[in-house]
């Protein structure tokens, strides 16, 4: 999977939610589109690059690491299920 477009597509969730006057509502609605939006696998990887020694260097937006890292437990898809 992409990385670099995976975080390119949550700093454009990031710059709408942005312009927000209420920060916690912003970090809320960016957490909350990724949740509803994004497949499992998606957030697996947006998640896994926080991880990486070098996600200091990410292209991540501010506002979008704030809220990924803040709402990280909601946005950790659960564990598949074999059957």
């Amino acid at each position: 999977m992409d990385e670099q477009n995976l975080i390119d597509m949550a700093n454009r969730i990031g710059e709408f939610f942005d312009s927000m006057p209420d920060r916690e509502e912003a970090l809320a609605g960016i957490a909350d589109h990724i949740r509803r939006f994004w497949e499992p696998r998606m957030r697996r990887a947006l998640l896994a690059t926080l991880d990486r020694p070098d996600a200091d260097g990410l292209q991540m937006s501010g506002i979008v690491r704030e809220a990924v890292l803040a709402n990280r437990e909601k946005l950790t898809p659960a564990a598949a299920v074999a059957g």
